[in-house]
């Protein structure tokens, strides 16, 4: 485990069953990442997103770079935690993407996450410029991530 990273019994070993995606919003960085997950992982593994003070709708951009990539993220409808159930299975690991919700993160660990992990992830709905430019902020966090998912969630060989 890196800095920032907590668990109560150490990292998970073996396969993640379960994994919990927060940020700030619920609406660009915690909605792409579960997305791309989902893509790598099918149902093999439960995933799910929230924000600490989730929007209404997910932002357009990130519809639009997820859409590029193959997923599809546009009917998801942004969510808090408190959108789960208090018999909901606790998750494996909590991946925070904002320095807000790895507070939260760390809170959760022993009732609601066995780990947290935190990857600090540029908000891209900050981005400036042409909306070419800001597209291109969406989709450098759309392939960072999809990046980190890969390394930390690599799929079992085959044969």
């Amino acid at each position: 485990m890196g800095a920032g990273d907590v668990s109560a019994d150490g990292p998970p070993d073996g396969p993640i069953g379960a994994v919990l995606f927060l940020c700030t919003r619920n609406q660009i960085r915690s909605v792409m990442a579960a997305e791309l997950m989902r893509m790598r992982w099918g149902s093999m593994v439960r995933i799910d997103s929230a924000g600490i003070r989730p929007g209404e709708l997910v932002d357009g951009m990130a519809c639009a770079v997820m859409d590029e990539a193959g997923g599809d993220i546009m009917s998801y409808r942004p969510k808090g935690l408190d959108g789960f159930d208090e018999d909901d299975p606790p998750f494996d690991l909590i991946v925070s993407l904002s320095p807000e919700a790895h507070h939260t993160a760390l809170n959760l660990v022993g009732t609601r996450a066995a780990a947290a992990e935190y990857w600090p992830t540029f908000d891209p709905s900050l981005a400036e410029g042409s909306r070419d430019q800001r597209l291109m902020e969406y989709r450098l966090v759309r392939d960072g991530l999809d990046k980190k998912i890969a390394a930390r969630f690599p799929r079992p060989s085959t044969g």
